[in-house]
């Protein structure tokens, strides 16, 4: 693998980490603790696992499992975040079709009888997000289109209705930016940053400026919880992070169909790269077995995997705020 990492350059120090911690399940030395959520399609559940243990029924701390049917196949994307009225929701996409608002706070293991409004924009959604204050939803389909949804009461998702939908070539990752008040959005050659104005049934979004990551397919967003001005995304062909006020785009890792890279405030990170699963009988080559982790210095650490098998398609770090 080449690679040319922004965060550290702690590079002694990486490559005195023992071998075991570079490819075992067990990290050898002491990392960040925190919760990672996956999105794993096999038993195509969205779940919740500490990092700092292997990874299995009995360390599971949440889980979301919709079932296949009316839409809900593949789940490709999790965010969540804290609202007024319901707490902590989970916001869900699932490439067969459906999007959804999960309220994850009633139970450890959740289903559709939690979900608390749903939609199918169709054309293969891949991510999600959700505007504070206004309670307004967007969501990402790879099929070209950016969705956005509006309530008529912010504390009543099931009032939302599609009021835009704006035609951006293969729509994959949406990102709110708290700070700025924008929306991000990724794609084909491009991220985007979007405007927002109005309320409710009126919100609209307004293209702000458009940054170029080469011809390649943009796949997903991520806060750096690390760098508050940085944000993490990927490509067909790389890792990159792109700076919030100078739109500097800067390669982390040359490495080819990295799904989601996400960041601990550690400086540590995790990556799910397709390597192909026959779980389904089939060659699903969008998905892995594992999720991979980094140490601060950006050298590989460890893995995660489920011995009862997994496809993983995306992993976030697990936390509210959108950083």
């Amino acid at each position: 693998m080449r690679r040319r990492t922004i965060f550290k350059a702690a590079a002694a120090a990486a490559a005195a980490a023992p071998a075991a911690a570079l490819l075992g399940e067990s990290p050898a030395q002491a990392y960040a603790a925190y919760d990672v959520a996956v999105c794993e399609q096999y038993h195509n559940q969205i779940q919740i696992y500490p990092s700092s243990s292997a990874w299995s029924t009995s360390t599971l701390k949440w889980s979301f499992s919709p079932g296949t049917a009316n839409g809900w196949s593949n789940l490709s994307d999790v965010k969540f975040r804290n609202t007024a009225a319901f707490g902590e929701v989970a916001l869900v996409t699932a490439s067969g079709g459906r999007v959804g608002i999960v309220d994850k706070t009633t139970e450890a293991a959740q289903e559709l009888n939690d979900v608390l409004w749903s939609a199918t924009p169709g054309n293969n959604p891949h991510a999600i997000e959700r505007i504070p204050n206004i309670g307004a939803i967007v969501v990402a389909s790879s099929g070209g289109y950016l969705y956005l949804y509006g309530p008529t009461a912010i504390s009543d998702p099931s009032t939302l209705a599609l009021v835009q939908t704006i035609s951006f070539a293969g729509a994959h990752g949406v990102w709110w930016d708290d700070v700025a008040g924008k929306l991000w959005a990724i794609g084909q050659d491009y991220a985007r940053i979007y405007t927002v104005s109005g309320t409710y049934r009126a919100t609209r979004l307004s293209l702000s400026r458009s940054i170029s990551i080469g011809a390649h397919l943009g796949h997903s967003l991520d806060a750096s919880y690390s760098d508050s001005n940085r944000l993490l995304a990927t490509d067909g062909s790389k890792v990159m992070t792109i700076d919030k006020t100078t739109y500097a785009v800067t390669q982390a890792y040359a490495d080819n169909s990295v799904k989601s890279y996400s960041q601990h405030s550690s400086g540590e990170g995790f990556w799910v790269q397709a390597t192909g699963s026959t779980y389904h009988g089939d060659t699903r080559n969008w998905v892995s077995p594992s999720v991979q982790f980094f140490d601060a210095a950006g050298a590989k650490s460890f893995t995660r995997s489920l011995s009862y098998g997994a496809e993983f398609y995306k992993a976030r770090l697990y936390n509210v705020n959108f950083h």
